[in-house]
């Protein structure tokens, strides 16, 4: 049987911790016991955990042998910032599928109270990640940043760069990731896509622009979809 895995709170040599909603999970929700098994991520490893302690608001592993990982490819989303509930998704799903970190943009065509909103938001997607993340069996979460605007996203680093426009119709993203092995970071429009100052901002950047085909996406499926083809190419 597959043990169910967490990612610590806390973490001090041999012991770990979670600590207060997750740690209330596990003991009242699913009747955690002392002696129990889990996997725990420690944010560098996973490690196979032995409930020792349940307290209110804390449950204390003892930490035992490392348990095999599968390296994954760093993928990192400069992801435009769109309606949050869609937005939400796009990043549970997008951390079930591995994503290293998300970087939310401020586009020109991001809705203004959309872009005045996100930093207050940042938490909370944290919080969607880091639950996506223990379900999908990560070691660790994506690293959800802070907004930024558009003329910092440009010069952002990460591997090959590449940003996905409806208007390129000679490149397409498979193409691109062909026989290529390395750290990828994608570009991904807002509703309304990227206007053309912004494309020549980030092909002047030095990224590489791709499509996706010719059916236009919502955002929120773009992002899945170019995850999706950037995973396939590593498999």
């Amino acid at each position: 049987m597959t043990r169910r895995r967490w990612i610590a709170d806390e973490v001090a040599g041999t012991r770990a911790s979670l600590t207060g909603a997750h740690a209330d999970h596990l003991a009242r929700v699913l009747r955690a016991r002392v002696g129990q098994e889990f996997d725990i991520s420690t944010g560098a490893e996973v490690r196979r955990g032995v409930v020792s302690d349940i307290q209110p608001g804390r449950v204390e592993f003892t930490l035992g042998d490392p348990v095999p990982t599968v390296a994954a490819p760093q993928i990192t989303l400069a992801l435009s910032i769109f309606k949050f509930d869609r937005m939400e998704w796009a990043i549970e799903k997008c951390t079930e599928l591995g994503v290293a970190r998300v970087i939310p943009v401020i586009a020109r065509r991001t809705e203004t109270h959309l872009a005045a909103a996100a930093a207050k938001r940042v938490e909370r997607w944290e919080r969607i990640a880091r639950e996506a993340a223990q379900q999908a069996r990560r070691v660790s979460p994506p690293e959800i940043c802070h907004p930024v605007k558009l003329k910092d996203a440009v010069g952002l680093s990460g591997g090959k760069r590449i940003v996905l426009s409806e208007s390129e119709s000679g490149v397409l993203l498979r193409d691109v990731l062909q026989s290529y092995g390395g750290d990828v970071m994608l570009a991904i429009g807002p509703e309304g896509g990227w206007t053309d100052a912004e494309l020549e901002a980030f092909q002047g950047a030095g990224w590489i622009s791709a499509s996706l085909g010719n059916t236009i996406l919502r955002a929120e499926t773009a992002v899945i979809a170019a995850v999706a083809v950037v995973l396939a190419g590593f498999s």
